[in-house]
């Protein structure tokens, strides 16, 4: 990088630092301020968190990856953010009037402590070994290729990038907690944008505009039922992306990603009000339209350049273009100096910001979820700083995680969306007949979580089992009904098919069980809201939140019958 670069991100790290020393000067008394910045955020910090926190490794490498080698087809990942209205119009009210800081204590509210504690390792495990450790590996891998640096003082770049990444982020979310990570978002949130918008229009310029990126990707067939790159709607019997299971899957990961996972609900939940919660679920929906336009379709356009031009991505060592390298290529190759220094700013921002968010929700897990449940007399400082040591923790398992990212990070990668597949079901059963469903019992509840488990674990080791003996999905007619089932099933139409089932199992033990106690699930559940909340749901919202939910569902219509 030229001079002007390394200004620009010396700029960048001067107001990074100035945001954070204002917020540890901020006073940390208890487990809400710590965890929900004292709940008192504005909708503007809580739309901005939730966008930065969500944008990190899968878009910087995998999204744009994806649109490189696939085209459209991770859209509707990216398209169902819409159902962020849902956690706003639907969920917020249930959330907030439970009074609770991390969606198991939710569970054990309206079931009993063991749905709690089934949730809770299920996504402690799951941040630390996929989320966590995706993100530093590929903040170490991105940055290598944006510097062109292989070595720096005989060490590998990639180890000092990686944990470089993670010690700065780190730092600061141990001492500012959630409004280190609401209020660097602000910050993170406009680089971001403008980042990936300036390699957006210099990479459709550089290609000669975005009929020729569209001719260009039409014309590579994905399939052998007469499927572009450019389509969105694929043949049913496509293998991998088939139309109707695209649908249901990325809705159903939607779902819960969205409305009921620790990591993005925890920033709703730092709301100074419904009002407030609801609007930042508004501006996160509208800022959840771009992503498509900042990263997949870049990864469209360095896929042209690199048909016209012959050699614009590096290559894989069995001589085929690397997809992966996408984004940071057009960074490396397009920019000039200055710009190339603010995109710097933005990917750092998106690591940063997924880092930190996923530091402390994992922090709130651990403290709330477990230390708090078996000593509940804790004081609420101490409470604090077993947070912060939570934290560090976690940071340290992220890094010894590394070693192992990197020797299996393009298999584990790959797993990644069968991960989410397959943990979202049982989850997004549990909330929506716990939500929807007054008899939904305890022990329904429970069930439907725990199938949900059972299932989604058999899931990856049929999926490790038989990929790692060389099987390929679909091909022996006489395969066993277990290997048809739980490895031959498009893994969209499996994700769909469990939550049926974990939802009937929910219906079925409910309805065999002893049904909750009115007292219990009251403002818990629909229909049984009291006068009062009702007003005060009614009262947050007005005529304009309509109108821009409104708006947000018609761009993702437009945006499906565009490139259908």
């Amino acid at each position: 990088m030229a001079a002007l670069d390394w200004i620009v991100v010396a700029l960048f790290a001067l107001a990074l630092i100035g945001i954070i020393l204002w917020v540890m000067r901020q006073k940390q008394n208890n487990a809400d301020d710590y965890f929900l910045g004292g709940k008192d955020a504005t909708w503007i910090a809580i739309g901005a968190s939730i966008f930065a926190s969500n944008i990190g490794s899968e878009h910087l490498i995998g999204l744009a990856g994806s649109g490189a080698s696939s085209g459209m087809a991770m859209a509707h990942w990216e398209i169902q953010g819409w159902m962020i209205l849902l956690l706003g119009w639907v969920f917020v009210p249930f959330y907030s009037r439970s009074m609770v800081i991390t969606m198991p204590e939710f569970l054990e509210k309206r079931y009993n402590p063991a749905s709690r504690t089934i949730l809770s390792v299920i996504s402690l495990i799951s941040y630390v070994l996929t989320k966590v450790a995706v993100t530093v590996y590929a903040g170490g891998l991105v940055f290598q290729q944006v510097f062109g640096i292989e070595t720096l003082w005989g060490i590998d770049f990639f180890w000092i990038a990686a944990i470089g990444l993670v010690l700065i982020t780190a730092l600061y979310t141990v001492f500012g907690g959630m409004k280190s990570v609401l209020y660097t978002s602000v910050l993170q949130t406009p680089i971001l944008l403008l980042g990936s918008l300036i390699i957006l229009v210099l990479g459709l310029r550089e290609l000669g505009g975005w009929d020729e990126m569209m001719r260009i990707c039409s014309e590579v067939k994905v399939n052998e039922y007469g499927d572009s790159m450019v389509n969105l709607i694929r043949d049913n019997r496509d293998a991998q992306y088939p139309w109707l299971g695209a649908l249901i899957g990325s809705a159903v990961i939607g779902f819960w990603y969205w409305c009921t996972d620790q990591f993005i609900v925890q920033r709703v939940l730092s709301g100074r009000d419904e009002q407030q919660a609801r609007r930042g679920t508004i501006f996160g929906a509208y800022l959840k339209l771009l992503p498509v336009f900042l990263f997949l379709i870049p990864g469209m356009i360095a896929f042209a350049l690199h048909q016209n031009l012959g050699d614009f991505l590096p290559l894989t060592p069995e001589g085929n273009p690397n997809s992966d390298a996408a984004f940071p290529t057009l960074v490396a190759k397009l920019l000039p100096a200055g710009v190339k220094g603010l995109i710097v700013c933005g990917i750092l921002a998106a690591l940063m910001s997924s880092l930190a968010s996923l530091f402390n929700s994992s922090a709130a897990l651990f403290t709330i979820d477990f230390y708090q449940r078996f000593k509940p007399n804790t004081d609420p400082k101490k409470l604090v700083r077993i947070g912060q040591a939570a934290t560090v923790v976690i940071v340290i398992l992220g890094i010894l995680w590394i070693p192992v990212m990197r020797s299996v990070g393009d298999v584990l990668y790959l797993y990644l969306q069968d991960v989410q597949s397959v943990l979202a079901p049982g989850i997004a059963a549990a909330f929506l007949i716990g939500i929807l469903w007054k008899r939904a019992s305890a022990l329904g509840g429970m069930w439907a979580l725990l199938s949900g488990l059972v299932i989604g674990l058999t899931r990856l080791g049929a999926k490790i089992y038989y990929t790692s003996a060389g099987v390929a999905a679909g091909q022996n007619p006489d395969a066993s009904l277990f290997q048809r089932i739980f490895f031959d099933e498009n893994w969209l139409f499996f994700c769909g098919w469990m939550l049926v089932f974990c939802l009937a199992v929910g219906v079925i033990v409910s309805l065999f069980t002893k049904a909750p106690d009115p007292e219990k699930i009251k403002g818990l559940v629909f229909g049984t809201s009291t006068p009062e909340q009702r007003l005060a749901t009614r009262q947050s919202w007005n005529h304009w939140d309509i109108i821009h939910s409104v708006i947000i569902l018609g761009i993702t219509a437009a945006f499906y019958w565009y490139f259908w």
